[in-house]
């Protein structure tokens, strides 16, 4: 076999292998766990209901905050508190946070002066915070009424759960960039977060909307102010420390999005960076659980693919030039093209499947979702271009940047509303 024949079985063969991996767990969590679950805003009781904390880290996040405390304010639990932590903004965040404190009860600010970055924002927000279960959510996002109780539901079912992830759902839907993302994260991130809870390793926790044990943060070290991803990292270091890490699909929290390229590359570039970082710093603890090694061996599978893309991209564009010139190389790039024909249409039907499968699952969390799979047909095109172009870029500054990153924060792209 040919080089140019293994390139094109890695490039097709890997992302078809991994849908049929993440298809038949995302099928066992529904079947095990989903199918006889109540509907997301119709919870069961709770034998009781303890305190929760809920941590909102801001910076510079005044245009958000009247939408985030409002959701807030919703929140159908019977204990819990908000401890804001104003994160050196220069806008009126600040001044924001405690004029709404004094008209709201279970609201505590802590203020930082400088510029510090979301995770020293979190340990701060962590250290005021009086209860044990802290609830972590963006100062953009929407919390659902009934989230609160299914992650402590949750935390309930099993005391070697030492963090959950919650389901964010995308709420700016003005342009293509927006709507494509909505079919992503059911039909990409929601399916995988259900697979690998069920494989029993987890690559990283949503950000966005999260919720801990502060033991088992205080085992794990708490969250790192040198991380750039600070959910990938503490996710890595909580299951490193013999935590489980699962996903809460009925745990909805609504949540903005960038709508512009520049805006999703700086995102997933981060994105990027931010997990080859924290593989790289891990690869030396994973002899203490090759459980992780799988999610790990995943990661790199995939680095190895954007480069592999990217490589098939070049021979195919040195082909058709040299073809026009009238210097016809055969089978330079075999089964490319610009339409998918052979293989490529197998995946593409995959991809179809994979995409039609999760719409139905998560149809009980967003009705109406399947209506996204008419977007979905562009997302190899548009983001599986993307995603190689990050994972490349971010995998190389990783290397570049060892040693020397902190992830303070910059005010990202929020679409168009």
């Amino acid at each position: 076999m040919s080089f140019q024949d293994l390139l094109a079985a890695f490039c097709f063969g890997y992302p078809f292998v991994m849908a049929l991996f993440w298809m038949s767990g995302g099928m066992a969590y529904h079947w095990l766990r989903g199918r006889h679950e109540p509907r997301p805003d119709a919870p069961p009781r709770l034998d009781a209901y303890p305190p929760v904390s809920i941590l909102v880290p801001c910076h510079n996040e005044q245009a958000q905050l009247a939408e985030t405390f409002g959701a807030l304010t919703l929140i159908d639990y019977p204990d819990y508190e908000i401890v804001a932590i104003n994160d050196g903004s220069t806008d009126r965040t600040g001044p924001w946070l405690d004029a709404i404190a004094e008209r709201m009860p279970a609201l505590r600010v802590v203020h930082l002066e400088s510029n510090q970055g979301k995770a020293i924002a979190l340990n701060a927000g962590a250290l005021a915070a009086r209860h044990e279960i802290l609830v972590c959510i963006d100062g953009d996002a929407l919390l659902e009424p009934h989230a609160l109780t299914w992650l402590v539901r949750r935390f309930q079912t099993d005391a070697r759960i030492g963090a959950l992830t919650g389901n964010p759902r995308i709420r700016n839907r003005a342009t293509l960039l927006g709507r494509i993302q909505v079919g992503e994260f059911s039909s990409i991130i929601g399916l995988i977060k259900r697979a690998q809870t069920v494989y029993g390793s987890t690559f990283t926790v949503s950000g966005v909307i999260c919720a801990f044990r502060k033991r088992a943060l205080q085992e794990a070290g708490w969250w790192s102010s040198a991380a750039l991803t600070d959910d990938v990292d503490v996710s890595w270091r909580l299951q490193l420390a013999g935590w489980r890490v699962v996903f809460e699909p009925k745990a909805l929290c609504w949540i903005l999005m960038p709508e512009t390229l520049r805006g999703l590359w700086h995102q997933r570039l981060r994105w990027a960076e931010g997990g080859s970082t924290v593989m790289f710093k891990v690869a030396p603890l994973l002899r203490h659980r090759p459980r992780m090694l799988p999610v790990w061996l995943n990661h790199f599978a995939a680095v190895i693919w954007s480069h592999a893309i990217f490589l098939g991209i070049a021979f195919w564009d040195v082909a058709a030039l040299l073809e026009l010139a009238g210097i016809p190389l055969v089978n330079l790039w075999r089964g490319f093209g610009l339409t998918p024909m052979g293989w490529g249409e197998v995946l593409a039907a995959t991809y179809l499947a994979q995409a039609f499968l999760s719409a139905r699952i998560d149809e009980r969390f967003e009705p109406g979702i399947s209506r996204s799979l008419f977007w979905l047909v562009w997302y190899p095109l548009a983001f599986w271009t993307l995603q190689a172009l990050t994972s490349i870029a971010g995998f190389w500054r990783a290397i570049h940047h060892a040693g020397d990153m902190r992830g303070i924060w910059v005010s990202p792209d929020r679409g168009l509303r």
